[in-house]
């Protein structure tokens, strides 16, 4: 299937975008291309375009031509990490004196790259209430703002954007709109379809979905930016890897499959947690009592994985009920098969402390898994009451 994957539906793209059977044995799986350089029919003759894995690799570009076909973007740009992705996306649009609107709740290792890295480079950023559309209007500058960064899902506390309305806000000032859908995944949200200009991953999370392997990308609705951050990421060579291009590639043909459990366990777990004794406040956008909920259920296919609380006893009482999850296993990360728990303040979010983007101390962050929602429900019941 080496056509055009555009018009299929999305759970066909994830197993078969970018993904024909290997030309030469009929392989069904994308081989992996553990090569580093590749013969060339003369001086400049190259087969298939490839010279060097740093510029190109097979296993790479299947990846980033499936991750293109699921966010119906034009470029995708497989990274060696979210991070890495993110980093050179900034270093392609902004300059010196720029700025960008952040989201006052956002990823630690988000803020930490804006804060410790990009702004003494010159680079100046405003956070805003991720939620309020009026607030990140208000937070661009306009001719000086090159871009809105928004999550949304935002991480740890799970607001919800308006993307529609802030592509407009930013394109009204000249300003592109960047989107982190790492939560949502491209099975559950579609930013460049409302109007965003990019999406980023950190395809570690969902997309690869299996905790075994580290990744991130681009992915850009105009194909002259995709041409602009690949051309970065050749002269900086912070690319993936054959092997885990193909661990990824494997992930993506099961994302919708593991979405929906993800989703529907996520939901029977949130209104567990809203009718306990032990929390006080739950953030999941598939409450009804969740601010972003209406915008979720519109913007969104389904709800996500992602659930975070507070603890009504505090900080201490919430690590102790870390401590005690025996299902849910204590770690930093998210998106696998395998539940995870963590204290965003002192794990994942330690770089914000002290910061406009400062989490509450008794926050618990939750990544559900595949497990039988029973036996999670009952974990986080003894881990709380304990």
């Amino acid at each position: 299937m080496g056509e055009d994957m555009r018009d299929y539906r999305f759970e066909t793209r994830a197993i078969h975008a970018g993904q024909p059977a290997d030309a030469a044995t009929g392989a069904v799986m994308t081989p992996i291309y553990a090569s580093s350089t590749y013969k060339q029919d003369g001086v400049g003759g190259l087969r298939g375009g490839y010279e060097y894995s740093r510029t190109g690799n097979p296993t790479r570009r299947a990846l980033e031509d499936c991750l293109a076909a699921l966010e119906r973007g034009e470029r995708a740009i497989a990274f060696a990490s979210g991070m890495a992705a993110e980093d050179a996306l900034l270093r392609v649009i902004c300059r010196p004196g720029d700025h960008v609107v952040i989201p006052d709740d956002a990823y630690g290792g988000t803020y930490r790259l804006f804060k410790q890295v990009l702004e003494p480079w010159g680079l100046a950023h405003t956070p805003a209430p991720v939620g309020d559309t009026d607030a990140i209007a208000a937070a661009i500058e306009k001719g000086r703002t090159k871009a809105v960064w928004v999550e949304t899902p935002s991480n740890p506390l799970l607001g919800i954007a308006d993307l529609a309305a802030i592509a407009a806000a930013a394109h009204d000032n000249g300003a592109l709109l960047v989107v982190d859908n790492t939560f949502a995944t491209p099975y559950l949200q579609q930013p460049l379809a409302l109007g965003a200009d990019v999406v980023v991953h950190s395809t570690t999370k969902y997309v690869g979905g299996h905790s075994d392997v580290v990744g991130g990308a681009v992915v850009t609705a105009d194909p002259d930016l995709g041409a602009a951050v690949a051309t970065l990421q050749n002269s900086t060579g912070a690319t993936a890897g054959p092997f885990d291009a193909y661990l990824t590639l494997r992930g993506v043909k099961t994302l919708p499959v593991r979405m929906d459990r993800h989703c529907g366990n996520a939901e029977q777990v949130a209104q567990f947690l809203a009718e306990h004794a032990a929390v006080s406040t739950v953030y999941y956008p598939g409450l009804s009592s969740h601010p972003g909920h209406d915008l979720a259920s519109r913007q969104m296919r389904g709800y996500g994985g992602m659930v975070s609380f507070q603890v009504a006893a505090g900080h201490e009482a919430a690590r102790k009920a870390c401590d005690r999850a025996r299902i849910f296993t204590l770690a930093e990360s998210l998106g696998g098969v395998e539940s995870l728990i963590e204290l965003p303040a002192t794990m994942t979010h330690a770089s914000v402390a002290g910061s406009p983007l400062a989490v509450p101390d008794d926050l618990i962050r939750l990544s559900v898994g595949l497990e039988s929602v029973d036996d999670l429900i009952e974990d986080l019941d003894q881990a709380l009451s304990g």
